[in-house]
Formats: structure tokens, C-alpha cells, sequence
């Protein structure tokens, strides 16, 4: 159990909160302790009955049933791995800009699930987060199953076929990417590389709760300036981590 402690302790605060809450939401609803449909995103439910937790916990639920079992589990690994990855790597020391980039993502999956009756929000959360991963180290050769290799760029996609190969959505995989997409265009694309207007920036307030910390891994004592940003990721973090290092998904 010490070792399961400090393994769970050793996930960053963000992702490890994150990572609890979709586990702990789930078992709720399995164990019966809450109607699971009370859980479950319905726009008349949230508009009529003023429901505001739904968007909550829908966003944290997924049903666990013999037949949706491996997808949540697959999708619960992707959520720690890459939001890991994602916290520890190009948002390390600025946890306001990581929560900021949740927020922004969670509400734009909201309105969509709002629009298009999409129930459960869990995965294109989660989509979301591995498609901004995928666009800061596009260049990483990744490994899937088989022994099947291929440019981080592309991850996102395989993974939307993937998951839709063992049971998941199309509709919920292409919403993450499309918002994560959405995210990093307005973010660093548009203002950075096209010249355009900034029309994303982290709140003020978020950095008084979640003030930048110094001394993390990859160097983001204060937050970068806007030409700073995509030359840090894009060249490896001041090159203290080798982005050029494949990996399996199935493990470091």
C-alpha cells in the first residue's frame, strides 16, 4: 500500500486531483451510493431544474460495465499519462496556465455536449489534453500496439479510430481533438505564428491562487512571454528533456 501511496502522491497535483475524481465518480455510480443518471449531462435537466452539477460530473463519470470496462480503462491511462506528461513538461511551474487550458477546453466540450445532447464528457476532456500533448512534441515518434510507430502529430487520430474500434464514440474523440485543436490554435498558433491577435490569456486571479513556481524541470519560473512560448516547447524545453525519444503507450 506505501508504494501505491507514494506512486499516487508522486502524480503531479493537477493531473492526481483529476485522475482521483474520475475514479472515485465512477465506483460512486457503480456502487449505486448515487443514481448514476443523476451523474449524466441532460440539457433540460441543467436548464429547467438548474442541475449545475451535471456538467461536473458528467465530465467525471463513466460507466463501468462489462462491456465499456476496457475502454475506461484505457481512456483513465491516456488521462494520466499525457496529462502528466502535459503538466511536468510544457506547462511545468505555471499550474494557473494548465488549469486555465482545462477550463477553457471543459467549457467549449460543455456547450458542445449541451448542443449536441452528448451525456458523457469524460473522454473528449481527456482527448483534449493528449491533442495539445501531440501538437507541443508533434515530431516524437510514438509507439502504439503492434510495434506500429508513427509521429505524435498523428496519435490523436489513431487513437479516435482506436477507441471507436473498442467501443467508444467517434462523436466524443472528435470533439476532444477539435477543441484541443481550437485551444492550441487560438493559444500559440494564431498570435505566434500567423501574427494574429492574442484572444486567449490566463486570468489574473488564477495566478494569485496558482502562483508560478521557480526550479521546476523545465525552466518556467515566470510565465513566458508570447514569443516565448512555442520556442521553448518547440525546442525541447531549454533542452532539458529529449522530446525525440519514442515511447509505448502501454507504459514508460
Amino acid at each position: 500500500m506505501s508504494d501505491i501511496g507514494d506512486w499516487f502522491r508522486s502524480i503531479p497535483f493537477i493531473t492526481r486531483y483529476w485522475f482521483a475524481a474520475s475514479i472515485a465518480v465512477p465506483l460512486i455510480g457503480k456502487l449505486g451510493l448515487v443514481d448514476f443518471r443523476n451523474l449524466l449531462l441532460f440539457p433540460e435537466m441543467v436548464f429547467s431544474r438548474f442541475h449545475i452539477w451535471r456538467p461536473v460530473t458528467a465530465t467525471l463519470y463513466f460507466p463501468i460495465t462489462p462491456n465499456t470496462g476496457f475502454l475506461y480503462l484505457v481512456n483513465l491511462y491516456f488521462l494520466y499519462h499525457y496529462s502528466t506528461r502535459l503538466e511536468t513538461g510544457s506547462f511545468d511551474g505555471r499550474p494557473a496556465d494548465y488549469i486555465f487550458m482545462l477550463l477553457f477546453n471543459w467549457i467549449c466540450i460543455v456547450i458542445t455536449g449541451l448542443l449536441i445532447n452528448m451525456q458523457l464528457l469524460m473522454i473528449p476532456l481527456i482527448m483534449s489534453v493528449l491533442y495539445i500533448w501531440a501538437q507541443f512534441n508533434k515530431d516524437t515518434v510514438v509507439s502504439f500496439w503492434f510495434g506500429t510507430q508513427f509521429k505524435a502529430h498523428y496519435l490523436p487520430w489513431v487513437i479516435l479510430a482506436f477507441n471507436f474500434i473498442i467501443g467508444g464514440s467517434f462523436v466524443n474523440e472528435l470533439t476532444g481533438n477539435l477543441v484541443g485543436h481550437l485551444y492550441f490554435f487560438l493559444m500559440f498558433k494564431y498570435p505566434m505564428d500567423l501574427g494574429g491577435r492574442a484572444f486567449l490569456s490566463t486570468p489574473e486571479f488564477l495566478y494569485r491562487f496558482f502562483p508560478n513556481r521557480r526550479g521546476g524541470v523545465s525552466g518556467f519560473g515566470v510565465p513566458p512571454t508570447r514569443r516565448q512560448a512555442p520556442q521553448d516547447n518547440a525546442g525541447g524545453l531549454g533542452g532539458r528533456h529529449n522530446w525525440g525519444q519514442g515511447f509505448r503507450l502501454g507504459g514508460e
